[in-house]
């Protein structure tokens, strides 16, 4: 996978996490009295209060951590050295590409050669084998 489709994958990560988040504090949040006009909010101390207190942790650990890789995706674009650098890379993958395409040709070529040779040989073999019946 490219590093721009692991950008995007990350993104989408890190917003799942974010709404995750939210949707768990907002759901399991102990009541607040918003006002003093408002009777005081009933209080519910189970055993989910005090895990109320550590989700935040490890859901802000797990932004935090898709944060950190998305961060270290982006450094691992090749920014640095602007167009220049970029168009003077390609050329050099270019020339390598064509090197390596020149490399692959020849040996498909010997492979090629190599093919008929042995053709001919299971063909002479064939006859030879055939003539040896007839004369039985």
């Amino acid at each position: 996978m490219d590093i721009i489709s692991q950008l995007q994958e990350q993104a989408n990560s890190i917003a799942l996490i974010a709404m995750n988040t939210f949707g768990t504090l907002q759901r399991d949040a102990p009541p607040v009295r918003l006002s003093p006009n408002y009777p005081e909010p009933p209080a519910n101390p189970t055993e989910e209060t005090i895990n109320i207190t550590e989700q935040p942790k490890i859901m802000s650990a797990a932004l935090v951590q898709a944060a950190k890789k998305f961060d270290a995706l982006i450094a691992a674009l090749p920014l640095e050295g602007g167009e220049e650098a970029q168009v003077k890379r390609i050329a050099e993958l270019q020339a390598e590409n064509e090197v390596v395409g020149l490399e692959l040709q020849k040996q498909l070529e010997a492979a090629e050669q190599e093919l008929k040779l042995v053709q001919a040989l299971f063909c002479q073999a064939s006859d030879n084998c055939l003539n040896l019946k007839k004369a039985d």
